[in-house]
């Protein structure tokens, strides 16, 4: 039961449409039958977990959770070290930038700031989940994991089934080998045709990745030549985030 509510609130909070989810939208991203869907939404509502536009029948994440988030936000919350490095990197490239944090086998965007450059990526946004492997946060912390726990997780997920081909084990083995011989990372427009992203993992004091700094933005700026410049800016701005939450 705990996990079938865990998929709720998740799938809840990672919705792109700022009017909330309907009950079959939460069922088909969670695959729960929309019965169950609706029985959980309902009873955390009443727990004030959830809440529910009368008017609209459309689901949003509730009151109560805020108010978790907002204790739990003094030990978890790293946004505001972060803040400042997104804003620059932001200005210094004119493309969007973003914060991402580890969660499970996730990660979860926690901040953006957008770039000046008018024409953007939209695969990123607050709230939004992606399995690691998928998007360039979840692959450079994937890549930066000990070796035989990315290589068990490759193993063991089967990211083909919601990503495609794109996303077989073979081809993540290669971006994973890619990652880990230039530092960064580069999603290829993999999510969304033309939308390319670069990220670079921050890590703890142990040395583990637990976020990652995010780069997005059209094709046409990820050229050959400026991947690279990109991408020692992210490890260098990465590198100084983790020196700052360590």
């Amino acid at each position: 039961m705990v996990g079938k509510i865990g998929l709720v609130l998740r799938a809840l909070g990672a919705a792109a449409d700022p009017a909330g989810s309907t009950t079959s939208d939460i069922a088909r991203r969670t695959g729960l039958t929309r019965p169950t869907a609706h029985r959980l939404l309902t009873e955390l509502a009443e727990q004030g977990f959830t809440d529910r536009d009368t008017g609209t029948g459309r689901w949003q994440l509730g009151p109560e959770l805020y108010l978790l988030g907002a204790v739990a936000a003094t030990r978890y919350d790293v946004t505001d070290h972060a803040r400042d490095i997104l804003a620059d990197l932001a200005e210094q490239t004119g493309e969007s930038a973003f914060l991402s944090a580890l969660r499970g086998r996730e990660t979860v965007c926690l901040a953006e700031i957008e770039g000046s450059f008018p024409l953007r990526s939209h695969v990123l946004h607050l709230g939004i989940r992606f399995p690691l492997g998928v998007a360039s946060a979840g692959l450079a912390i994937l890549s930066h994991l000990p070796t035989d726990e990315a290589d068990d997780y490759v193993a063991t997920t089967d990211l083909t089934t919601r990503w495609g081909r794109s996303h077989s084990r073979r081809a993540v083995r290669a971006r994973v080998a890619a990652t880990r011989e230039h530092g960064y990372a580069v999603n290829p427009g993999l999510i969304i045709e033309d939308s390319w992203g670069m990220a670079a993992a921050v890590f703890d004091e142990s040395g583990r990745p637990r976020a990652a700094l995010s780069l997005t933005g059209v094709r046409s700026r990820f050229t050959d030549a400026r991947i690279p410049t990109l991408g020692r800016l992210l490890l260098d701005r990465a590198h100084a985030l983790g020196r700052r939450v360590r």
